[in-house]
């Protein structure tokens, strides 16, 4: 069905709205630039407001930037309640991998606060504004994650940094297959989608608090990684071909790892529709946020 996609096959983009979280740097910023030259009003949703503006400035086409901290839910609420108009696709794209224990400045374990909580709630609150689609980039790390709906904030378990990584990228698949299974039931043309980028050299490999994981992950981002080009798309693809809502997007070859994208499969943790109304419920009682109560058409 994909055969060599790449970004020479985003349909036209001229009149469409984004928004990609983390589009200073990266996955996010590649994605960024691919849909900016479609065509697309890019809107890049950063921490950093003046790294995101530098990075502005280096692509094509129309965009713009907005604070955003997904570890902060008082910023995610004023990113929503600034936003006017319609809004074509999220990207939810942003994200910290295998850092230390810490927690976000509303009290979440970290990979699970800005990983997942962050991006529910931005979702959530955006939802009115939707008119296609939400892509939330997952990981083939989500096949070593466990969800204990007890202890999503790593209290009583011993903490590991790449246990809780790939807890929170299952938790984005289980987030992506809640939403359409509630906009499907809504009758809703909206459509959630999930998209991991393989094994792609970016600086989030860089940014883990270990100068040992560190070292190891620039020397496999060297030898072994495709690149950040690469690795985004899969998320391209999931933002802008016609795909069926609840797809997962992933590279098409050598373990999935690098290659044209394509849809691929996931756990069967991934696709347990009760863990995944069990994450919903607890983590709009953590956020305070839940999806409206009507949907967009």
């Amino acid at each position: 069905m994909t055969g060599s996609w790449t970004t020479a096959d985003i349909p036209a983009q001229t009149g469409r709205t984004a928004v990609v979280t983390g589009a200073n740097s990266g996955l996010g910023l590649d994605t960024a630039r691919a849909l900016a030259a479609e065509g697309a009003h890019v809107v890049l949703a950063v921490r950093d407001v003046a790294r995101g503006e530098a990075a502005a400035a280096g692509l094509p086409g129309s965009t713009e930037v907005r604070r955003l901290d997904l570890a902060d839910l008082e910023s995610v609420r004023a990113f929503a309640a600034g936003w006017s108009g319609p809004l074509d696709v999220l990207v939810n794209n942003a994200g910290v991998m295998w850092v230390p224990a810490g927690e976000t400045v509303d009290g979440f374990e970290t990979h699970l606060g800005t990983n997942h909580l962050g991006p529910f709630a931005l979702t959530a609150l955006l939802l009115p504004h939707l008119t296609d689609r939400v892509v939330t980039v997952s990981s083939a790390t989500h096949r070593m994650g466990a969800i204990d709906l007890d202890d999503l904030n790593w209290q009583r378990r011993p903490y590991s940094p790449t246990a809780a990584y790939s807890a929170s990228k299952l938790a984005n698949l289980l987030f992506t297959l809640e939403l359409q299974r509630r906009l499907t039931a809504a009758g809703s043309r909206l459509r959630a989608l999930a998209a991991h980028p393989g094994y792609a050299a970016t600086n989030l490999q860089s940014h883990t608090g270990s100068r040992p994981w560190n070292a190891v992950m620039a020397v496999a981002n060297r030898v072994v990684a495709t690149s950040s080009e690469q690795g985004a798309l899969p998320i391209l693809f999931a933002a802008t071909a016609e795909l069926p809502g609840g797809g997962y997007t992933g590279p098409s070859r050598l373990g999935e790892t690098r290659g044209a994208p394509t849809l691929v499969g996931r756990t069967p943790a991934a696709s347990d529709p009760v863990l995944a109304a069990g994450l919903w419920a607890r983590s709009a009682e953590l956020t305070g946020v839940d999806v409206p109560a009507s949907l967009p058409g």
